[in-house]
């Protein structure tokens, strides 16, 4: 083998590792957040798929108003011990109890939801879906009150 044949084995060896620690540091928190260049930061799962909020549950704090067919669509999300990275604060999330029973991830008192049609992390199908749904700033993201 040749020496730049065991540097390219190298470099590629590198990067693969790189790829990997990379993978394996977002997968350690069960919300993180990402970045787009035209929305800015938003959350994502553990995964690093796309979370979002509805407007319409402004209406009724603590409870979710997404239900029936409405929740195939819009999976509620949850994670009962969240893991968060320094850039994120424990006190702006919670958790409520949904019609069906089923719990809820919040954030700044707004429930969470996962698209169905987000098919890949890292997807944003759902921003602005009907001008209703919307991803997560959390820089800017407003207290629901």
């Amino acid at each position: 083998m040749s020496p730049g044949q065991k540097c390219g084995i190298a470099l590629l060896t590198l990067a693969v590792l790189s790829v990997a620690l990379l993978a394996s540091a977002q997968d350690e928190y069960s919300v993180n957040i990402a970045s787009d260049k035209f929305l800015g930061n938003y959350l994502v799962n553990q995964s690093g798929f796309t979370l979002y909020y509805f407007e319409n549950d402004s209406d009724v704090i603590g409870k979710s108003t997404c239900t029936g067919e409405c929740a195939l669509l819009w999976m509620p999300f949850y994670v009962p011990d969240l893991t968060l990275p320094e850039t994120l604060r424990a006190v702006d999330f919670g958790e409520i109890t949904n019609i069906d029973g089923g719990k809820q991830t919040t954030f700044k008192s707004w429930p969470l939801y996962l698209y169905s049609k987000d098919k890949m992390d890292g997807d944003i199908n759902g921003e602005g879906v009907d001008g209703l749904w919307h991803i997560i700033d959390p820089n800017n993201q407003p207290q629901m009150i």
